[in-house]
């Protein structure tokens, strides 16, 4: 069974919620989709109210470029298309002038980009069990099986998390950042199971949004990989962003992207103990950017088994055989550990999932080798 501890929060970390909360609401341009999936309302700037104002500072050594290609570069959650229609609709800006011209120079400064909530097709209920492992008025956590995307998308339309919580939480689901992601704060890939947390009221959201850009949040993941790191426990520190090869793809990049750091430590290995054929990895993240541990193991030559995507050949014959009798067929990744403080009541919450049952049967089989 999952796990839930809670007690009231010390002064400290209560501090530095509230610091966290205060520094959201002065540079939201300083958040990211990988950690939070929806920014606060624009201030008093003469948009429309359900628009999002996101500041980008060029700065000198960027200015020069196109302008819709140098706001993509600093603004990556939005494509260079994206920007384009912007600047056509008239919400892209510097200094109070309208900048529609794509393709003029930028200028070093700060420019505002009013973005509209979205559109697509609302989200519907859908009576898909949900695993609780806490709920109150405020937010719902939850442990999210694999095969489950965490919000609509291209691909997964329907059965998604926010599809499951739009029936069991109904009207109380918060609505922050239009209707395509209600309550989302972060999120894990389809196929990696574990804790997730939602928000269900304004002020949850946007107290959640502020833990998560502040990275005031535990989380720790355990990671079946191929072979073994070297050394044991360390701390992974590469840049990522989108693979210029792939754009479905994640990658390590010298210069440009964003700053990742993920701590690891090697619990177990299994196989010969001069040269393991596969390890039982705990991993800490610092931040939050997409498919984080998956690419970082991988840079250290420990892809996730099973892993479609950054799997770079196959694990030893053992390997292969016990993933295909335990039937994992996804990356052997579990979102074991999520804690944070409530937004609002203040208390310390820690929650813990076990394996789920394909990653346990995994375990069982590789200790065999």
């Amino acid at each position: 069974m999952a796990r839930s501890a809670h007690q009231p929060v010390p002064a400290a970390p209560y501090r530095l919620y509230t610091e966290a909360r205060q520094e959201f609401r002065r540079t939201p341009s300083a958040l990211n989709s990988d950690d939070i999936d929806m920014l606060p309302p624009g201030d008093d700037d003469g948009s429309e109210p359900d628009d999002r104002t996101l500041s980008v500072a060029v700065k000198p050594e960027s200015a020069g470029g196109r302008l819709d290609k140098t706001l993509a570069d600093l603004a990556p959650d939005l494509s260079r298309a994206r920007i384009q229609a912007l600047m056509a609709e008239g919400r892209v800006s510097r200094a109070g002038v309208a900048q529609t011209d794509p393709s003029a120079k930028s200028l070093a400064g700060d420019y505002q980009i009013r973005i509209p909530p979205p559109e697509p097709a609302e989200p519907k209920p859908e009576a898909i069990p949900l695993t609780v492992l806490f709920e109150d008025e405020h937010l719902i956590v939850v442990d999210k099986p694999a095969g489950m995307a965490v919000h609509p998308a291209p691909g997964s339309e329907s059965g998604t998390l926010v599809n499951a919580l739009l029936h069991h939480c109904g009207a109380s689901l918060s609505g922050i950042g239009g209707v395509a992601r209600p309550g989302i704060v972060h999120r894990i890939d389809k196929e990696t199971t574990g804790v997730v947390v939602a928000a269900k009221s304004d002020a949850a959201h946007q107290g959640l949004s502020a833990l998560f850009a502040a990275h005031d949040i535990e989380r720790a993941y355990i990671a079946f990989v191929r072979g073994a790191p070297h050394p044991a426990q360390g701390v992974i520190e590469a840049r990522i962003a989108r693979s210029p090869h792939d754009r479905k793809k994640m990658a390590i990049v010298r210069t440009g992207g964003r700053e990742a750091t993920t701590r690891y430590r090697t619990e177990r290995t299994f196989g010969p103990a001069d040269r393991p054929l596969a390890a039982r990895v705990v991993c800490t993240l610092e931040t939050g950017r997409t498919h984080q541990i998956r690419v970082h193991m991988a840079s250290k030559g420990c892809p996730c088994l099973g892993d479609p995507v950054y799997g770079s050949g196959p694990p030893a014959g053992g390997v292969r055989a016990a993933l295909a009798e335990a039937g994992l067929a996804r990356q052997a990744l579990h979102a074991a550990v999520l804690g944070f403080v409530h937004p609002v009541t203040g208390q310390r919450l820690r929650f813990e999932s076990p394996l789920p049952a394909d990653m346990a049967a995994l375990e069982t089989l590789l200790s065999r080798l």
